[in-house]
């Protein structure tokens, strides 16, 4: 019982930091200037089990956090291509909402460098945020976006 209490708490946390990702991400999007470790410590000191604007952002993971930010952040040209070939050529990345584009961006990051989480529950995780932000098309264009990331990428862990 305690172990499965334990387990289910990591499992919050690191969905709290994935969705803090994504809004760091769209922060230093939007705000050119920003740098992303300054935005890191930010969201560690004014933001982790605060509440803002009368929602209560639990806590995090703060290194799976931390490195969902600086890695996206610093690999973007790299994980920019990726996604733009799973997207449709009459709707390029340029064209995608600002917050969609951060969901893929950290969710691409994963795929690609965090090997020691499974596609499908980045996928999942990914599509749940999108969720949460989004009630059209976005969650299912996020799902199918980094599905075909994940096959492409890591076809032998589907």
């Amino acid at each position: 019982m305690e172990t499965e209490h334990r387990q289910r708490a990591g499992s919050r946390r690191r969905s709290v930091a994935r969705l803090a990702a994504v809004q760091a991400l769209y922060q230093i999007e939007a705000n050119r200037e920003a740098d992303p470790e300054a935005v890191v410590r930010e969201f560690a000191r004014h933001r982790f089990g605060q509440e803002i604007d009368g929602d209560r952002l639990g806590e995090a993971d703060s290194e799976l956090f931390a490195d969902i930010v600086r890695g996206a952040a610093a690999d973007q040209q790299q994980l920019d291509p990726l996604i733009s070939n799973a997207l449709t050529p009459d709707w390029p990345l340029p064209r995608v909402d600002s917050v969609l584009r951060a969901i893929l961006r950290a969710g691409a990051y994963e795929l690609v460098h965090r090997r020691d989480v499974p596609p499908r529950v980045s996928i999942s995780e990914y599509t749940t945020i999108a969720h949460a932000f989004f009630t059209g098309k976005e969650p299912g264009l996020a799902n199918g976006v980094l599905d075909h990331l994940a096959r492409a990428l890591r076809f032998e862990e589907l």
